[in-house]
C-alpha cells in the first residue's frame, strides 16, 4: 500500500499506523516538491492510520506544525469514529499532550465502483432537501440501527413518501464527517446540520456506519425508484475554524496552502465564510482535492449532482470572485463530472459575496430573490405583484443574461436555514433562545407573519388562516417555472417552534415528527406535484417568451382584463394564462384578497 501526502512547508511527515491503541510511526520520504510518500507492504484494507507533520511552529506566520497533533488525511475515505470537540485539540505546541487518543483514525478501504444506474432528472423537477438524521430519526416504520442513518433512505416507507410527492431528486444536507463548533459543547448542544466539515471525502460515521458502500446502496435503491441523489457539500471552510480552533487535518499539515490568509498578515485567516477560515480554492492543491472529492462520490456512490454551500468561495481569488475560475472549467470538461447537476448557493459573507446569476450556465442557483419576493407578496406588502410575476416566470431579470433561453433558478420558499414553511406564517420574529446566543443568531428579517398570534394558538380562525397561507405559498411554488425545492416536512406542516437557525438542535426541534404530520396538507402538496408533472409546460425552465410548447401568454387582472403596465403597482393578484400548442389552457390565478393560488387546466 502506497501512502502519499502533500505539504509545502513541513520539514517531515510521519505515517502513523494503529493496531488497537498501539501506534507505529514510519517516516515518510519526500519525493519531489511538496509530495511525501511511503510504501507499506502489510497495510491492507482495514488498516487504521493518521499523519503527523513537523516543521516551524509560528502561528503568526501561518505555520502550525506540531508532531503531538495526530492529523486526518485530507484524502481519507472512511473514519473509525465521529469527531468530538475537545479543548485539548487546540493546545499550543509544547503542551505535552498527544491528541492521538481523541482524533478519529482514517481507515484504508478498497473501493468498488457504484452501479451505473441513473434516473433521468428533469430541469423543472422537484428537489427535496433532507437532513438525513432528522428526517429518519423518529420515522415509525424505521427501526434501530437504521434510524438516523443514510441506510434508512432506502426504506420502502421513505421511498413511498418520496414517490407520492413525485420527488425528482433528494438533496442530502452534509453527510461528510464534521465536528461541533467549540461553543456548543459547554451549552450541551451539538451540530445537527453538518456544515462544519473536517474530512471532505469521509462520510460521518454516525450517519453512515457502513461507509461509502452504505451511500452507494441507498443511492441505488433511490435510483430504482426513479429518484436522483444530490449531495450538499462544504468546500468553503473546515471545522478547524479560526486560530483558536482545533488542529485536526489541513491546519497541521499545510495551513498556508489550504487556507486563505491576509497577504499583509500571514497569520491572519481570511473569513469570507463567517466560520473562521476560508479554503483557498484558487490554489491547485485545494482545487484538486475538490475535484477528486466530487469524482469520488460519483464513481463510488453513483451520486447525480452536488449543491455547493457558500459557492462563491469556489471561485474566489486574492482579488475577489472570478466567474471564469479554473475550477468551473475543470468541472465542465471533466469526463466524470460534466453531466452531473451542479447547484450553487450563490453568496458568501466576503466582499462582493452576493453573486446570484453570475455562475456558469451549467450551474443551477438557489434563488433567494424568489424566496423573498413570494413571501413579501403573500405577507401583504404593497407593490409586489410585478416582482411575484417575474419570479413565477423564471426570474429572467436574473438569469437571462448572456443570451440564455432558460432559467437556472432553484425556486424555494424555505430551506434548512431559516423558518420552516409552517413557522413562516406563525411567527413574526425568530425564537432562537435555546441556541445559547441570546436570540441574536439567525436571520433578523424573514418576511414572515403570524396571522394574529405569535407561535402556537388554539384560535381556530388563526389556524385556518395559517393553513390557507401555507396552501397559497405551496401552490405558488409548484406553479413556478424552473426547478423547485421543498424542504422535508414542509409538505405536512413541520415546525421548529420559531427557531430559524436550528443548526445546534440535534433533538426533537429538528427531528421530523412523523406522527403529528398533517395528512390533508401532505395530500394537497402531492396533488400540486401531480398537476405540475402532468402539465410540464407550466413549470418548464424556458423563459415564457422562449417556451417552444407555448403559443400564447396572457397576464390578466382579477376581472379577466389584460394587465396594463400601470395595473401592476397596486394589484392584489393576477392570472397567468398559457395556451399550449396542443390547445390546452393552463391558468395560475393568484388572489391575495382571499389568500388563494389556484391552478387549473382546460
Amino acid at each position: 500500500m502506497r501512502f502519499c501526502a502533500r505539504s509545502s512547508d513541513a520539514t517531515a511527515l510521519t505515517l502513523c499506523l494503529f493496531e488497537g491503541e498501539r501506534e507505529t510511526r514510519l517516516p515518510m520520504v519526500r519525493q519531489s516538491g511538496d509530495l511525501f510518500a511511503l510504501e507499506v507492504a502489510n497495510a491492507g484494507a482495514g488498516t487504521r492510520y493518521g499523519l503527523r507533520a513537523d516543521g516551524v511552529y509560528a502561528p503568526d506566520q501561518g505555520l502550525w506544525f506540531d508532531p503531538d497533533k495526530l492529523l486526518v488525511d485530507p484524502y481519507a475515505v472512511e473514519l473509525d469514529r465521529r469527531f468530538a470537540h475537545d479543548a485539548r485539540l487546540a493546545l499550543p505546541r509544547g503542551s505535552g499532550f498527544d491528541t492521538a487518543p481523541i482524533v478519529p483514525k482514517a481507515i484504508v478501504r478498497t473501493l468498488d465502483p457504484a452501479p451505473k444506474t441513473r434516473p433521468r432528472l428533469r430541469p423543472d423537477g422537484l428537489i427535496y432537501e433532507i437532513n438525513v438524521r432528522g428526517f429518519t430519526r423518529l420515522h415509525p416504520d424505521i427501526c434501530e440501527p437504521q434510524r438516523g442513518t443514510i441506510a434508512a433512505l432506502a426504506h420502502p416507507a421513505v421511498i413511498a413518501h418520496l414517490q407520492k410527492l413525485r420527488v425528482c431528486a433528494v438533496e442530502l444536507m452534509p453527510v461528510t464527517a464534521w465536528i461541533d463548533e467549540r461553543h456548543l459543547t459547554p451549552l450541551g448542544l451539538g451540530n445537527a446540520w453538518g456544515y462544519n466539515p473536517v474530512a471532505l471525502m469521509a462520510l460521518d460515521p454516525g450517519l453512515a456506519p457502513g461507509g461509502i458502500a452504505e451511500l452507494a446502496a441507498a443511492t441505488e435503491a433511490l435510483h430504482a425508484a426513479g429518484i436522483g441523489v444530490i449531495l450538499d457539500l462544504v468546500f468553503n471552510h473546515t471545522g478547524e475554524s479560526d486560530r483558536f480552533g482545533p488542529t485536526l487535518s489541513m491546519r497541521g499539515l499545510d495551513n498556508r496552502t489550504y487556507y486563505a490568509h491576509d497577504p499583509h498578515d500571514p497569520g491572519l485567516l481570511i473569513n469570507d465564510t463567517g466560520c473562521g477560515n476560508t479554503l483557498a480554492c484558487h490554489r491547485p492543491v485545494v482545487r484538486q482535492l475538490v475535484l477528486d472529492t466530487l469524482r469520488h462520490f460519483v464513481i463510488h456512490a453513483g451520486i447525480d449532482g452536488f449543491r455547493f454551500d457558500l459557492a462563491p468561495i469556489l471561485a474566489r481569488t486574492p482579488t475577489g470572485f472570478d466567474a471564469t475560475a479554473p475550477l468551473f472549467d475543470d468541472i465542465r470538461h471533466d469526463p466524470v463530472l460534466s453531466d452531473r447537476i451542479m447547484i450553487a448557493e450563490p453568496w458568501d459573507c466576503g466582499p462582493g459575496g452576493y453573486q446570484l446569476g453570475a455562475f456558469p450556465d451549467n450551474f443551477l442557483e438557489w434563488n433567494d430573490r424568489y424566496r423573498d419576493d413570494v413571501r413579501r407578496f403573500w405577507r401583504g406588502d404593497r407593490h409586489c405583484a410585478g416582482d411575484l410575476a417575474t419570479r413565477l416566470a423564471g426570474s429572467a431579470d436574473i438569469f437571462a443574461a448572456r443570451g440564455a433561453r432558460a432559467s437556472r433558478t432553484v425556486n424555494f420558499l424555505a430551506a434548512h436555514d431559516g423558518f420552516t414553511l409552517a413557522d413562516l406564517v406563525s411567527h413574526e420574529r425568530r425564537h432562537n433562545e435555546t441556541n445559547g446566543e441570546h436570540n441574536r443568531d439567525g436571520h433578523g428579517e424573514n418576511f414572515s407573519w403570524n396571522n394574529g398570534a405569535e407561535g402556537e394558538t388554539d384560535n381556530p380562525a388563526i389556524a385556518a388562516a395559517r393553513q390557507r397561507d401555507i396552501r397559497a405559498l405551496l401552490a405558488t411554488l409548484f406553479a413556478s417555472r424552473g426547478a423547485i425545492m421543498l424542504t422535508a416536512g414542509d409538505e405536512f406542516g413541520r415546525t421548529q417552534r420559531g427557531n430559524n437557525n436550528a443548526y445546534a438542535q440535534d433533538n426533537p426541534i429538528t427531528w421530523i415528527d412523523w406522527a403529528m404530520r398533517d395528512i390533508e396538507l401532505e395530500d394537497f402538496t402531492a396533488a400540486l406535484s401531480a398537476f405540475r408533472a402532468n402539465h410540464p409546460q407550466l413549470g418548464a425552465p424556458d423563459f415564457l417568451d422562449q417556451g417552444a410548447d407555448l403559443v400564447r401568454i396572457d397576464w390578466l387582472d382579477l376581472t379577466g382584463a389584460s394587465m396594463a403596465p400601470h395595473d401592476w403597482s397596486d394589484a392584489e393578484g393576477f392570472e397567468l394564462v398559457l395556451t399550449t400548442r396542443s390547445g390546452e389552457t393552463l391558468c395560475v390565478r393568484i388572489d391575495r384578497r382571499d389568500r388563494t393560488c389556484t391552478l387549473r387546466a382546460s
